[in-house]
């Protein structure tokens, strides 16, 4: 026999539909130990026994009536198979408050949506597909007095009361699941033995549900429990500035229903609108909104990158600074060496974007805590599915363009794991700005002045277009499958927490130096080992009597170059260098080219000089040099440049970059699959431009 628990809230037509079934025997009685009326209906169909125990009428799973109470309690230690929760659709977003609670005990559910006569007459038009696909659940379209998807709801129950496994896909907003899971992991590790799931039984905990502590208050288990359940509070409280915990799961469930409204429901005749519904109407719009959005994200561009830049002259300063005192403090030897030019100069490579990121962030999360990020992901959700893209991930892909660091952990706010690894596989087309100095070198080398700007325009257009069309030929390949939708929060709009501001931008700033400065730095080390192993003792001699012999500075400098130039060709760099030359000898490269894209997989920004050191020009040599200029320009084809700068707009990002997308990924393989697919992508593509390029000129 299939015992099914009926629930809805009141005047939704439980009842009615529940008699609608036909040659049903109803048995009436009395909850135990209460007066509310129990009614229990068995009937048979389709070779299955059904008992079905109609509810009483619940807004919500609490305390505050006897209905709800009685409803709560049956649901949480009655012997049921599954939750038949019947939904008005002319009212759904109020009905889905229930629905996520009822998600969260984590049982088998069918959604019945009733009172769809009613509903069409109204111009609402809810696709329950789409729902039920948002749910995790069956969703079926049912009238009680047309007497129309009996039948389906009958098969639903059947088929869910069949099906062996039970996915939870109920989702909180991301600081809500953050404190469940702590919870749950350690009820995980204790082996706490529950009628519900333990991801429901947290949320319980954080309800302060009475039952829920009684069930620890006298157990040893409790000593441990509290301080994890207590630092959830805080956190809970600091996020949304109020301790009152009954608004806070109200803006939850709030903030559910609203988005699954909003991506499964279309409303066919006007309603009246409130304040928040007014707003939206301006931000949402399908005209104004995009745009409004796209000069709130040009602002923050703008002033992560104008006002950035004013402390990275600073830190950039004090670092020159700091490594010159570490070479007079610890003398001219290689441990020196090591010190500044390779764990010092790492580290302040690092530090150096720090200014960035935490204008960047400071931004994002102004926008997310206002609300709005949301209303900006539903927006450009249908756009970005065209794509094989959710909406969300329009925000790494911009964030991309400052920094791939940023934008790779910014991809988290994406909860589909799908979903997430296509953005982050696509973050690296977008052009960072570590890459402008090599993009205006040589835009500087081969075209006139009066089209560099335009020039530039189309290399970072035509990486972000190669990116979208990229994510779709992934979606269709590595990636192939049905979207996934999810609920898009849809929360109230609310002026932010200055405390709450501080609490997300501090512990960005701290993750961001904790993942990429420790990478960086081992990369830094062994860049440097690198460049300076094996030495050439004898060839620095004979170099170092031609230095003393020399009659002026001229001489003594492009002595010095010529030295540099001789021990980095004959370094493990250089030995690289002529190793890899093959390879890309038919992108037109040398194997100077060759190093600077190695050295660039560190760090882009050191490219440019790493052509200058290789072309004879020293270090101290920027994008705006005329004397690398000229070298480019008499050493490299117009076809070679434009191949290289197709190279670099694709290939893998810095080092940094690399570990932070590895561990967002969830591992080494992902980084191994990235570093063979923007290769493959980089070298076919600049081939390509390398031919098309010779063929033209």
């Amino acid at each position: 026999m299939i015992k099914i628990a009926l629930v809805g809230q009141p005047n939704v037509g439980k009842s009615a539909l529940i008699n609608s079934v036909g040659n049903a025997r109803l048995k009436v009685g009395n909850f135990s130990g209460v007066t509310v009326k129990k009614e229990v209906v068995r009937f048979s169909r389709d070779g299955y026994d059904f008992e079905i125990t109609d509810l009483p009428g619940s807004y919500s799973l609490t305390d505050y009536t006897i209905e709800e109470r009685v409803t709560k309690n049956y649901l949480d230690d009655a012997d049921y198979d599954l939750i038949l929760n019947v939904v008005d659709s002319t009212n759904i977003e109020r009905n889905l408050y229930l629905t996520t609670e009822l998600l969260a005990l984590n049982k088998k559910l069918v959604v019945a949506l009733n009172m769809t006569d009613e509903a069409i007459k109204e111009g609402v038009c809810i696709d329950e597909q789409q729902l039920g696909k948002l749910l995790g659940v069956e969703c079926v379209k049912t009238s009680a007095v047309e007497k129309t998807g009996i039948d389906d709801i009958i098969h639903a129950m059947i088929a869910s009361y069949n099906r062996k496994t039970n996915p939870f896909h109920l989702q909180f907003s991301e600081v809500f699941e953050e404190e469940i899971e702590h919870i749950v992991s350690f009820l995980k590790e204790k082996k706490v033995q529950c009628k519900i799931s333990l991801k429901a039984l947290a949320i319980k905990l954080l309800r302060e549900d009475r039952n829920a502590y009684l069930r620890f208050r006298e157990e040893p288990i409790w000593i441990e429990l509290q301080p994890i359940v207590n630092e959830g509070f805080q956190h809970l409280y600091l996020h949304y500035d109020t301790k009152d915990l009954d608004d806070i799961f109200n803006d939850e469930k709030a903030a559910l229903a609203k988005g699954a409204v909003a991506e499964t429901v279309q409303f066919k005749k006007q309603l009246k609108h409130g304040f928040t519904d007014k707003i939206d109407a301006l931000l949402m719009h399908q005209f104004v909104g995009l745009p409004i959005f796209l000069f709130l994200m040009w602002g923050l561009f703008q002033l992560t990158f104008e006002v950035g830049s004013i402390p990275m002259e600073w830190i950039d300063a004090f670092f020159v600074m700091l490594i010159d005192a570490t070479k007079s403090f610890l003398g001219d030897s290689e441990f020196s060496s090591v010190i500044a030019d390779g764990a010092i100069a790492g580290v302040g490579a690092v530090v150096l974007f720090l200014p960035n990121i935490i204008i960047l962030f400071l931004g994002i999360a102004l926008l997310e805590t206002t609300g709005y990020m949301s209303r900006v992901a539903f927006l450009l959700d249908g756009f970005f599915h065209k794509f094989g893209l959710h909406g969300k991930s329009f925000i790494p892909l911009v964030t991309g363009f400052g920094c791939s660091v940023p934008a790779y952990m910014a991809a988290r706010t994406l909860k589909n794991d799908r979903d997430r690894l296509l953005t982050l596989f696509i973050i690296g087309f977008m052009s960072c700005g570590a890459r402008l100095p090599i993009y205006v070198l040589f835009v500087g080398a081969f075209f006139a002045e009066h089209h560099a700007g335009n020039i530039l325009f189309l290399i970072y257009i035509s990486g972000a277009l190669l990116g979208i069309l990229v994510a779709k030929v992934l979606k269709m390949t590595a990636f192939k499958g049905d979207d996934e939708p999810f609920v898009m929060e849809m929360p109230k709009y609310r002026l932010p927490s200055l405390q709450l501001i501080w609490h997300t931008v501090s512990a960005q700033a701290m993750m961001y130096l904790k993942k990429a400065g420790t990478f960086i730095l081992l990369a830094s080390v062994l860049i440097w080992f690198a460049s300076n192993y094996p030495k050439q003792p004898e060839v620095e001699q004979d170099y170092q009597v031609k230095i003393e012999q020399a009659s002026n500075n001229e001489a003594i400098q492009a002595l010095n170059n010529e030295l540099a130039l001789y021990k980095l060709e004959n370094s493990y760099l250089g030995m690289i260098g002529h190793a890899s030359e093959p390879f890309f000898a038919p992108l037109g490269y040398d194997w100077r080219m060759a190093v600077a894209l190695e050295t660039g997989l560190a760090a882009k920004e050191v490219v440019v000089a790493t052509l200058g050191v290789l072309y004879g020009l020293g270090e101290d040599n920027t994008e705006q040099s005329e004397g690398l200029v000229e070298k480019i320009q008499a050493n490299v084809s117009l076809a070679s440049g434009i191949s290289f700068i197709v190279f670099v707009m694709i290939y893998l990002p810095c080092l940094a970059a690399s570990m932070v997308f590895m561990r967002e990924a969830g591992g080494w393989k992902y980084l191994g699959y990235l570093f063979v697919f923007t290769t493959v992508i980089a070298w076919v593509l600049s081939f390509l431009a390398f031919t098309l390029t010779q063929a033209i000129t």
